[in-house]
């Protein structure tokens, strides 16, 4: 939908206005100051509905509060080698900031293998680089733009892909299922690159199960995007796997200190000096434990099953293909 009306936003301010103190507290960690813009985001997310746009917020709130989202910054993964560990198989990171100001974040979905930890630490992570977004980069980003900045862009990078990645279709779902109730409308647009034939085949299929309003956000680009991407950014912004035209690998030959993918890149090293920094302001006194912090990860709702099923669908159809019979026996894991 198009934009929210201040009538809504105002209703739904009247609403959110009579909430308890705990629930206020932590929606503060939520709008860091920018109400309005928060209520807008969650209305976009329910069509302007401002009922349903009251009860995602709440049901939001809750779960932050039942899973500790309020001080997951203060737990960092530990020790270092293995969250490196979690940090090579989970790839993401940010390369840099468009010309208008906004995050760029760039996402290894080709390479990305989710096999050095549990679910639940990939769960953490991915809730850590959101919340450390919202808390530490947007408010930088606005502060210096001058102007409110909320929303990122994202680069997802295809290289490598195999239909034996999506053996984590379960694991990705949860992933997107929260970031979808819980951080709606945080990315302006999705940008596509590296793409293979595996990729364009099952895009083909899953595009019209896509909400009209995701569907609008994504942008399939030839190649490595470099050419199209610049148009709005730097070539110092581009992602390392955008830099070099007809690049088909997201890391190879690349410095550590520019893969942002990297646990020994500047995001990656402030992101967890700073979650090291809060864990100490906590609790000063006590060494820091290795273990995940567990967060209840919600079921997907009707058209996110629609779209597993598909993809299933689409990777047997794949399987009685001659050229990629060397691609069999795949199913889609727990």
């Amino acid at each position: 939908m198009g934009a929210v009306s201040h009538e809504a936003i105002n209703q739904l301010k009247t609403l959110m206005d009579q909430v308890d103190g705990r629930l206020k507290r932590t929606f503060q960690n939520v709008h860091q100051g920018y109400k309005a813009e928060t209520l807008e985001r969650f209305l976009k997310a329910r069509d302007g509905s401002v009922a349903k746009a009251h009860k995602m917020l709440l049901d939001s709130l809750k779960w932050r509060l039942e899973n500790g989202i309020d001080d997951i910054l203060s737990k960092p993964i530990v020790p270092t080698n293995f969250y490196r560990g979690v940090r090579d198989s989970q790839l993401i990171g940010v390369s840099g900031y468009t010309r208008e100001g906004l995050p760029v974040f760039a996402i290894g979905v080709g390479l990305s293998t989710f096999d050095k930890a549990s679910v639940q630490y990939y769960v953490q992570s991915h809730i850590q680089i959101n919340e450390y977004r919202d808390r530490v980069i947007l408010p930088a980003a606005t502060k210096k733009a001058g102007r409110y900045v909320g929303k990122c862009v994202k680069i997802l990078d295809m290289s490598g892909l195999k239909l034996s990645a999506l053996n984590q279709i379960k694991l990705l779902t949860a992933i997107s299922t929260i970031d979808d109730l819980n951080y709606p409308e945080k990315t302006i647009t999705y940008y596509i690159v590296n793409v293979p034939y595996v990729f364009s085949a099952c895009w083909k299929v899953v595009k019209p199960l896509l909400h009209e309003r995701t569907r609008l956000k994504v942008q399939v680009l030839q190649g490595s995007g470099r050419d199209e991407l610049l148009k709005i950014m730097d070539y110092s912004a581009l992602p390392h796997f955008c830099q070099r035209d007809g690049s088909r690998s997201s890391r190879r030959g690349v410095n550590t200190t520019e893969d942002c993918f990297s646990l020994d890149h500047p995001f990656h090293q402030q992101l967890y000096n700073y979650m090291k920094k809060q864990s100490g302001n906590c609790a000063p006194t006590r060494p820091l434990k290795h273990g995940s912090v567990h967060v209840e990860m919600p079921l997907a709702d009707i058209k996110k099953a629609e779209i597993c099923r598909t993809l299933e669908s689409e990777l047997k159809r794949f399987h009685s293909q001659d050229d990629l019979t060397r691609l069999h026996d795949i199913q889609i894991s727990d």
